[in-house]
């Protein structure tokens, strides 16, 4: 496969790291000190503060602006279920992380099959699901039942949205603690387009959703980016079904390589950590996709400019008041902008 062409990248980009090293372990501290287990998921809340689903240590970090790192919620090495304040919750393997307007958290906790919400404060409680139970029940609180869970994504209205990835659907939770599905049908893969239970998903991973409530999905199993109405009406926006690759281009034209994560800035722009691909990509509401950073294939931890930076295995992806975007990797969080 050939190496894309300096000419290929949006030349403004250019790739630092705020926090960790290519070294893991669950020590808070300042930048280059601060150490990880595993990161996934990423979201900023209007403060600035990042927070991150550190899946191997089974916690939930926080970042301020200027790298300086703490652990809000769970035990470093100790999975659980458990809710309450600070170190005394327990997650098993969480990997999605959505903040609201009023800074509350939401965090799927994956294999414990659960949603859980976390104030800023740092006390956890269980939104909806049930421990240890896999499923694809609708229903209230602990009576609705999820598999494997991986990103969530909350509207400004509260409702947050969930990448069910095991059961190939897209769940909504109200703030009450309502689950429904709005898309696909549990336990059939696919990619076919259509409204509500018509339409396939093949594991989707990363979801994020704009202003107006229309949902994106990085529908992983199948190389896609997918486009959701808040009616439920399933479109393909970028790639072709089960053609993996790497190619920019427009729509259909355009390769992912297993995509991750997703994150959608104010003027609809999506960015997506195409993961296998170790990029960065950049997709227009027209479907338009180009590569901000990162080479085809290359893994590693190089800061520099869109074609110079190296990632290594990127999922989360978060954008900042001013348009920065925040790349949680395996061990370090970097900042492209």
């Amino acid at each position: 496969m050939p190496s894309p062409s300096a000419a290929a990248y949006e030349s403004a980009a250019v790739v630092t790291t705020l926090a960790g090293a290519d070294a893991k372990g669950s020590t808070d501290g300042p930048g280059a000190v601060a150490r990880f287990g595993r990161l996934m998921g990423i979201a900023v809340a209007a403060d600035g503060a990042l927070y991150l689903a550190d899946e191997e240590n089974s916690t939930i970090r926080k970042v301020t602006p200027t790298g300086e790192v703490t652990t809000l919620a769970g035990t470093a090495g100790a999975k659980g279920s458990a809710d309450g304040p600070g170190a005394a919750a327990r997650f098993y393997h969480p990997i999605g992380v959505a903040v609201d307007a009023s800074g509350t958290l939401y965090v799927t906790d994956a294999d414990n099959q659960i949603i859980r919400k976390i104030t800023a404060a740092g006390d956890v409680t269980t939104l909806a699901g049930s421990v240890g139970h896999k499923g694809s029940a609708d229903g209230v609180g602990g009576a609705a039942k999820f598999n494997l869970p991986h990103s969530l994504a909350v509207a400004a209205d509260g409702t947050v949205y969930v990448a069910d990835t095991y059961n190939h659907t897209i769940r909504k939770i109200t703030p009450a603690g309502v689950v429904t599905t709005l898309a696909g049908s549990a336990g059939h893969k696919g990619s076919t387009d259509g409204t509500g239970d018509v339409a396939r998903f093949y594991h989707p991973a990363g979801v994020a959703v704009d202003a107006q409530g229309t949902l994106y999905v990085a529908d992983h199993g199948n190389q896609l980016i997918r486009k959701i109405s808040p009616a439920g009406d399933v479109t393909t926006l970028a790639g072709t079904a089960n053609q993996r690759g790497y190619a920019n281009g427009r729509g259909a034209d355009a390769r992912f390589r297993y995509p991750g994560g997703l994150a959608v800035d104010a003027d609809g722009t999506l960015y997506v950590t195409d993961y296998m691909n170790m990029t960065i990509r950049k997709v227009t509401a027209a479907g338009e996709v180009t590569t901000l950073a990162g080479m085809v294939l290359l893994s590693g931890q190089v800061d520099g400019p869109g074609p110079a930076a190296r990632f290594d295995s990127p999922w989360g992806v978060a954008v900042g008041a001013g348009g920065e975007l925040y790349v949680a990797e395996s061990n370090t969080i970097r900042v492209v902008k």
